[in-house]
């Protein structure tokens, strides 16, 4: 079984620097979990008409309504099973900003049908959003979002352009230092930058033998 980066990525994934190929093989077939600790030179978040969207976002780990510089951050990749069958990563990010830990929570499926990664987002998993993968001329890998959907109970509903944000993600492997780099910048089309951020990390991997709870979310969701 590939993993779900590779099965979005297609022929793609053999362009991918080796590093950025390892950190994104994490699925079940390898066996492997990933845990990267650094610092984020700089989070970041638009005017201040932003904050009440962040920090309503914030109360189920989606977006950050922090901002800071030079900011211990956390991201850790773990692979499971989920309720439904499905092959699930998680991507569940710590930044350790000086008035407490905030977290930006996310869960990634591979979806045959829409045929792209979909991404959960926050402890309650009420956002899926597509994420359309490639790799750059440099080997790093780029994710796109597109269409977001909000699902909570009965309600399955497309988010529209004008409240919804766009994402572009750049994880690049910097050789001379030896690190990851990260780069996330949310925008929404008519009202500008949302929020994002950008640092570098280093990766450490381990054996996959299970997920902690404080890792899966809360409610899991079928509709992708």
């Amino acid at each position: 079984m590939n993993s779900i980066f590779r099965q979005a990525l297609g022929a793609d994934f053999d362009r991918l620097h080796p590093r950025i190929r390892r950190r994104f093989s994490v699925g079940l077939d390898s066996g492997e979990s990933c845990t990267g600790r650094g610092v984020m030179d700089r989070v970041w978040h638009g005017g201040p008409w932003v904050r009440p969207f962040l920090a309503l976002g914030g109360t189920r780990n989606i977006l950050l309504p922090r901002a800071g510089r030079d900011i211990p951050f956390t991201i850790e990749n773990v692979p499971f099973t989920d309720s439904f069958g499905r092959e699930t990563v998680t991507f569940v990010r710590t930044f350790a900003f000086p008035d407490g830990p905030r977290r930006f929570d996310a869960t990634m499926v591979y979806s045959p049908e829409r045929g792209c990664v979909v991404d959960y987002l926050g402890t309650h998993q009420h956002l899926a959003t597509d994420l359309h993968l490639s790799a750059d001329d440099t080997g790093a890998l780029v994710i796109r979002s597109g269409e977001h959907r909000f699902r909570e109970g009965p309600v399955d509903a497309r988010v529209p352009h004008l409240i919804g944000g766009d994402a572009v993600v750049r994880e690049s492997y910097d050789e001379a230092a030896d690190r990851f780099r990260i780069q996330v910048r949310v925008t929404n089309r008519r009202f500008g930058p949302l929020f994002g951020y950008e640092g570098s990390f280093t990766a450490e991997y381990a054996p996959a033998r299970g997920i902690r709870q404080d890792l899966r979310p809360v409610r899991e969701e079928v509709r992708a």
